[in-house]
């Protein structure tokens, strides 16, 4: 049975950057399943569709050929046989995303996915209900946070890197909308599971937060 390492938290915690560090640090696959996510919210959008249109949705996540390959360690996402990685860190696809992961079928689709790649090696994965709902008997779950002004300015910190024209008072605005509606939706809601460990990363620096979850991992009790 592989043995997970699920990391949950609400958007600019830093959750892919530490699944990242920690899966290189054990030596394990890591699987962002919010960039699944984000592909099928591009799908809606590029069909001309609303996200927060439930049927445009579902019928987004019966069509879509969503999957993941490696290269290097490197996941790259894959939708419709396109490689769109490099399009998925937008606004507008982290928007889209949070508006179709509401939506049960969309829930569905994606989350047996996420289980099936799972079952095949020891793997970090990094979400909002990875713990609770994706892979609740995961070996080690984490639920990592930080102010949301310390998340707003590390998202928009990463927007600038990537060339995009951003405004930090527009970053903190989608940040906290984003936090009220994957917090209040009602199927599979972003929340801490009751054995996860809580880290909050508002005063650390990213080496200090990926040894501290490796030193988690590596001390939790054995099965």
């Amino acid at each position: 049975m592989p043995h997970s390492v699920a990391i949950d938290g609400p958007v600019g915690a830093g959750k892919s950057s530490v699944a990242r560090g920690v899966a290189r640090a054990l030596g394990f696959p890591y699987l962002d399943t919010g960039a699944m996510y984000r592909a099928l919210g591009l799908k809606v959008l590029r069909a001309g569709d609303d996200p927060q249109d439930e049927r445009a949705s579902a019928r987004a996540a019966a069509d879509a050929m969503i999957s993941v390959r490696f290269v290097d360690g490197a996941q790259r996402t894959l939708l419709d046989g396109e490689d769109v990685t490099d399009q998925l860190r937008t606004p507008q696809a982290g928007n889209a995303a949070s508006a179709v992961a509401r939506w049960p079928a969309v829930r569905a689709r994606l989350v047996r996915a996420q289980r099936e790649i799972a079952m095949g090696a020891d793997m970090v994965l990094d979400g909002r209900d990875i713990g609770t709902n994706v892979l609740p008997h995961a070996a080690l779950k984490v639920f990592l946070t930080a102010c949301p002004e310390v998340r707003a300015k590390r998202r928009y910190d990463e927007l600038v890197a990537a060339g995009a024209d951003a405004v930090y008072g527009h970053v903190l605005a989608d940040l906290l909308a984003r936090d009220e509606q994957d917090s209040n939706r009602p199927l599979d809601p972003l929340r801490r599971a009751e054995d996860a460990v809580l880290v909050d990363t508002t005063g650390m620096g990213l080496d200090e937060v990926i040894r501290h979850i490796v030193s988690l991992y590596q001390g939790r009790p054995q099965p």
